[in-house]
């Protein structure tokens, strides 16, 4: 008992009043490390062990087999599988939402959003981390208010900068399709015109806007890989709609299935279209110059003003003060 009483007594000299938050937070945290292992074990499938008649009988096939492990353990992309369950939300809908959310950003891989969910885990826990040392560190002894402070906001600011990234980079992808659409447009009605399908059409400008365009040009690729897969054009297009998330493809989409069912030319449909998506655009950057004399009058206001009255009423206030005191006022 003396020597517990002891050792408590040199970790509340050593660590000062937050002692009890810094033993519960090491036991804590070591008793998460002793549980991972039994939370993350799966039980052993019996039938796995069972050979499969094919692979018994054919050589070639069990070889094969094996390869196809081998190189599946190989993906650096699944080697989270074995924590999916804990990594995924298991709702369907909330499952659809995040991973609709992560192919708008540009991720299409099976295990975007178990990464996503990884990474935000792991930069919390990161951060949590990077603020327990900072105030181990700290000569001072801090208040509980600061304490909890300095560990708690770098957490949630690593817990939550995976998905500021993701929205960004959403938004990014969104502006660059909006603003490459009316050219593509313009580009896939001469292509139309000149004797070429939707889908020559499609592939062509995909290959066009490369260089000016990326984001739209890899939409486009993907349409037109889709299409010679023999994948339904509608449907092909109407999920190009949901990966982009902009009216304009929407729009686009709707006025392509209606000619299409109605039995109207692609060409008259796609040159009105064309037309209105350049008035469109017009009109946008017509609202971003409108805009653009508010923006400049805030920055005049903020680093013009402030010197003009420095400059001009600052030497006059110096004349009084210097009056003030030579008569004797302070």
């Amino acid at each position: 008992m003396e020597k517990i009483t002891e050792t408590w007594a040199f970790i509340n000299a050593m660590l000062g009043p937050g002692a009890p938050f810094y033993v519960i937070g090491v036991a804590g945290m070591f008793l998460i490390l002793l549980a991972l292992p039994s939370l993350f074990k799966k039980p052993e499938d019996q039938f796995a062990r069972l050979p499969s008649r094919r692979g018994a009988n054919n050589p070639s096939e069990k070889v094969s087999a094996e390869s196809q492990q081998l190189r599946y353990d190989n993906n650096k992309g699944l080697n989270l599988e074995k924590f999916s369950e804990y990594l995924e939300p298991q709702d369907e809908e909330e499952m659809s939402a995040a991973r609709l959310k992560l192919v708008q950003a540009g991720y299409r891989s099976k295990t975007a959003v178990r990464t996503m969910n990884f990474a935000k885990m792991a930069m919390g826990v990161g951060f949590l981390a990077v603020g327990l040392l900072y105030v181990l560190i700290q000569p001072n002894e801090p208040s509980l208010a600061a304490l909890l402070m300095t560990i708690l906001i770098p957490g949630a600011i690593g817990y939550f900068m995976p998905s500021y990234w993701v929205e960004r980079r959403r938004q990014q992808r969104q502006e660059d399709v909006t603003n490459g659409f009316p050219d593509a447009l313009d580009l896939m009605l001469v292509c139309v015109e000149a004797g070429q399908s939707l889908d020559q059409a499609i592939l062509r400008v995909a290959t066009e806007i490369k260089v000016s365009y990326p984001t739209l040009a890899e939409e486009f690729e993907i349409v037109a890989n889709e299409m010679r897969a023999g994948k339904d054009r509608v449907t092909v297009l109407r999920d190009m709609s949901e990966r982009c998330g902009v009216n304009d493809i929407s729009s686009f989409v709707t006025v392509l299935v209606q000619s299409a069912n109605f039995g109207t030319s692609i060409s008259d449909a796609l040159r009105v279209y064309a037309s209105e998506m350049r008035d469109k655009r017009v009109l946008r950057a017509e609202e971003k110059a409108n805009v653009l004399p508010t923006k400049l009058t805030i920055g005049t206001m903020m680093f013009t003003v402030p010197p003009l009255l420095i400059i001009m009423v600052g030497p006059s206030i110096y004349d009084i003060y210097v009056n003030l005191i030579q008569e004797g006022a302070f």
